[in-house]
């Protein structure tokens, strides 16, 4: 198959409204761009259960290959960015995608494709969980990356949903700076909220505490009991989950509710596949149970 020229992707679809299809069902398409993770805990995987199980169809581009297990990521192997660029230009061509996730970037070159999809495609909204680091603490950005994201990424997404660690990375503010500085920060840079996860701060023992940031609202704070162990996987989760309820139409408050309850129960019965980390069983239940 004959591929286009990196710079002539995106080009002809910018008054894209999406395919005429006749099916009596149309179930929405959430496309996932990230990471492979060869376990099944993370990445990819995790996206298309997630999504599939919220009631949108996954479509995914990879952009990059990683080895890794239920403990560490030992190895990133970024794809050509003109690969990530075609995979993504087949599904944009060919289906109507409501939401984008986004995930692991791995490199500032798959990241400068994601921009000019998004550039292309602004109608669509798009989710970034900033994957930086990996569970067992292996870095998976670039301080080149990290200033592409910043400053070229982020002004264009609907939501970031980094944990208290990766905001802390992302605003530069420094990790004495409170939340609430973070946040005010990363919207100062350009996206449209942010929701900033408890997991990794152990200052309360007995909760996670998630905090969603609105321009011009309040911070609206949702607690959970917090679950024993660690889980791979988990960020990944919850962002594919929140693309979905936005791909299906849910305002950003009612979404966030649903994608942190559907996450936090996937924790709760989430199992052991190696010998580290838990896996979130994001197969519990299906959509049709979960807008009950």
């Amino acid at each position: 198959m004959a591929m286009l020229p990196v710079n002539c992707l995106f080009q002809a679809k910018k008054g894209y409204n999406g395919a005429m299809h006749s099916d009596t069902e149309n179930r929405p398409v959430v496309l996932a761009i990230g990471g492979h993770d060869p376990g099944g805990g993370a990445g990819i995987q995790a996206d298309i259960e997630a999504i599939g199980a919220n009631g949108c169809h996954p479509a995914t581009a990879l952009t990059c290959l990683t080895v890794q297990d239920s403990c560490n990521v030992s190895q990133l192997i970024p794809l050509p960015a003109e690969h990530l660029t075609a995979q993504c230009e087949a599904i944009m061509q060919d289906c109507t995608v409501s939401a984008i996730k986004i995930g692991l970037l791995g490199s500032p070159q798959a990241a400068d494709a994601v921009i000019r999809l998004l550039k292309a495609f602004p109608q669509i909204p798009a989710i970034l969980d900033p994957v930086l680091a990996a569970g067992g603490g292996n870095e998976l950005a670039s301080e080149e990356l990290l200033r592409i994201i910043r400053h070229d990424l982020l002004p264009l997404c609907k939501l970031i949903t980094p944990n208290t660690v990766e905001a802390a990375r992302l605003s530069a503010g420094g990790s004495a700076a409170s939340l609430d500085r973070h946040a005010e920060i990363l919207l100062q840079l350009g996206c449209g909220s942010v929701l900033i996860t408890g997991t990794h701060d152990e200052s309360d023992r007995e909760r996670v505490i998630n905090r969603l940031y609105r321009p011009d609202k309040p911070t609206l704070i949702r607690p959970y009991p917090r679950l024993p162990g660690e889980y791979h996987g988990s960020g990944c989760t919850l962002a594919a989950a929140l693309a979905t309820r936005i791909g299906l139409g849910e305002p950003l408050e009612s979404a966030t509710q649903t994608a942190l309850d559907y996450s936090w129960s996937c924790l709760q019965q989430g199992y052991r596949t190696g010998r580290c980390q838990s896996i979130p069983n994001r197969r519990f239940q299906t959509y049709s149970q979960i807008d009950q």
